[in-house]
């Protein structure tokens, strides 16, 4: 008995046949390598699927969403990554935007809402600090009152997308006193915002996706202060339940797993190629199996939130713990199955274009060990494993 019934292929179909008729081939080919994507490439997608009244799949009709079922999302979401579209900018889709519908003013939905659908508001998330990342109640950027506006003066690390956002939405201490997390409040930050500076940060697959922002005596009018003063911890821990259900990872997993079977088709074993070796399919199979097990636990997840039926277990971190190793583990297997061929990096910045001539290495090479690389983080971010393993320990002794 099939999973999908015939309304799903139906809409599957709708999916595929406009990103195959949309998406440009040079764009597909680079993120399919796992690229970072280039700011041409997040406003083009997203007003593409603007036109569609697809740019926000994730949100309520009343805000601008196609109000597709949890089943629909997870069809789309799955055939973007399996094409090659580049990803929807998280920051604003996923993070902000949701916080702004369910706290913010109704000045700030009329201005920040259609911004977010049609790409022309890119966001950056504004939340870790040195020495305060999965930690995240310690931070110490602060932001003091000064008449109509707040004066902001702190670091924020980690930035995904500063360097082309025009807007940061930042986590900032109101009060010194209490309870960490009781003093932080959630601030709208313009970018081109007099006191910021941002300095990239070259992550070890060679490429610029993550920055420093420094932030000195830099003005932020009180109108753009998500929710009440001091009450952002609350506003954040709803969009970190956001991220880590998005961090389950399901549609990359899957990709990623399409990319190692096809790498090993293609890699010798004796007189065929390396998925006929027992051992090596072997542990193709139980990948793949994980993955089923995987998506099948995340299915439930989503529909059961969207039935109204609370776990007492924190299903976002289980996900977002599975979905990270399982992702890693699949990377890995991927480049043992390149071999020789995974020692070059192929950094983004020499292969945005067209594949050189000399190139060393197989063209299916290209991106595989700098997606490993960047992905070594991804049990780091959106809060680190083991915070996420200490959270499912406190809700289980607690049960």
């Amino acid at each position: 008995m099939s999973f999908f019934t015939a309304e799903d292929h139906a809409f599957r179909q709708e999916i595929r046949t406009f990103i195959q008729a949309t998406l440009p081939a040079e764009m597909a080919s680079r993120n399919l390598r796992g690229y970072h994507p280039t700011r041409d490439d997040v406003v083009f997608w997203t007003r593409a699927l603007q036109a569609k009244d697809w740019s926000v799949p994730n949100w309520p009709q009343q805000y601008g969403g196609p109000g597709w079922t949890v089943r629909q999302r997870h069809i789309f979401e799955e055939e973007c990554f399996l094409l090659g579209a580049p990803p929807l900018s998280p920051q604003g889709l996923t993070l902000v935007g949701p916080v702004i519908y369910t706290f913010g003013s109704p000045e700030q939905k009329a201005f920040f809402l259609p911004g977010i659908r049609s790409g022309e508001h890119l966001w950056a998330q504004g939340f870790s600090e040195p020495n305060s990342g999965s930690d995240l109640a310690s931070l110490r950027t602060r932001a003091d009152r000064d008449g109509d506006h707040y004066v902001v003066s702190g670091q924020k690390i980690w930035t995904s997308e500063a360097h082309f956002s025009n807007w940061l939405f930042l986590l900032v201490r109101t009060r010194q006193d209490g309870k960490p997390q009781a003093g932080i409040s959630f601030l709208l930050v313009e970018m081109n915002t007099p006191g910021i500076t941002v300095r990239p940060i070259i992550s070890i697959d060679e490429a610029h996706s993550l920055n420093e922002v420094f932030l000195e005596n830099v003005r932020v009018p009180i109108r753009n202060l998500v929710g009440e003063e001091d009450q952002g911890w609350t506003y954040a821990k709803a969009l970190l339940g956001e991220e880590r259900a998005s961090a389950a990872m399901a549609p990359r997993c899957k990709r990623e797993l399409a990319r190692l079977k096809a790498s090993a088709a293609t890699t010798a074993w004796r007189d065929g190629n390396l998925l006929q070796d027992p051992a090596f399919a072997r542990r193709v199979a139980e990948l793949e199996i994980e993955l089923i097990a995987h998506e099948t636990t995340t299915w439930r997840v989503l529909e059961e939130d969207e039935s109204g039926i609370t776990s007492p277990l924190p299903m976002s971190s289980i996900l977002k713990i599975k979905g990270t190793e399982l992702l890693q583990a699949i990377e890995q297997l991927g480049i043992e199955a390149l071999g020789d061929a995974a020692i070059p990096i192929y950094p983004e910045h020499d292969y945005l274009g067209e594949l050189p001539a000399d190139m060393p290495g197989p063209a299916h090479a290209v991106g595989a060990m700098s997606e490993l690389l960047y992905r070594r983080a991804a049990t780091i971010y959106g809060g680190t494993n083991e915070v996420q393993r200490n959270i499912i320990a406190s809700a289980l002794l607690k049960a």
